[in-house]
């Protein structure tokens, strides 16, 4: 595992723009952290360097948000960025139903609360986890199907909260997994400050 701290939403997009430079089309990342923990914030800095084209926000009510490589943009010929939201994703098999095997070998594909559900996609994948100096309000393990049957406003405000603004200026620490044999060998301490790392 490997470590990495960032201040800003800015440091924390520019480790993602760092981490573009070693990525190909058919690659697999899995977000994980706490809401407000920056993971759309990742993926922007992301998609910015792979110039794919811009508007990454969160896919939380769509699901799935292509971003085609441009041309014209700064990796021209590089692959497109597939955003995915898996928060009401529950199973695998529900992940197979939106068809990413269909966009896998020509995209990077991020996926957002993506663990236990996406990782049968491919046989090697980055596994980042964001985690925030001070911690939200809300574990990762709440489900909105869980309030929608309990309490209607509590499940309307936690939708909301999806598209509330992150408290990006507070540190984070990045925590990267890299999995299988794409990976292996490969030294991610250029990405930034490092913290310390573990094999």
């Amino acid at each position: 595992m490997w470590e990495f701290a960032t201040d800003t939403a800015k440091q924390t997009q520019q480790l993602a723009g760092k981490l573009a430079g070693l990525l190909a089309a058919g690659d697999l990342i899995i977000l994980t952290g706490e809401l407000g923990a920056g993971k759309t914030t990742f993926t922007q800095g992301l998609g910015r360097s792979l110039g794919v084209r811009e508007g990454v926000i969160s896919p939380t009510f769509v699901l799935v948000r292509i971003h085609p490589n441009l041309p014209q943009g700064a990796n021209p010929g590089g692959p497109d960025l597939v955003h995915v939201d898996a928060y009401r994703l529950g199973t695998p098999g529900e992940i197979d139903d939106i068809d990413l095997e269909n966009t896998m070998d020509t995209s990077v594909t991020v996926v957002e609360w993506g663990a236990d559900r996406v990782e049968h996609l491919a046989s090697s994948r980055l596994e980042i986890e964001l985690i925030r100096a001070v911690g939200g309000g809300v574990p990762t393990t709440f489900h909105t199907s869980h309030a929608v049957h309990q309490n209607t406003d509590e499940a309307a405000n936690f939708l909301d909260s999806f598209d509330a603004d992150e408290d990006d200026e507070e540190p984070r620490t990045l925590r990267l997994t890299a999995i299988g044999p794409r990976w292996e060998g490969t030294d991610f301490s250029m990405l930034g400050q490092l913290v310390n790392t573990t094999e």
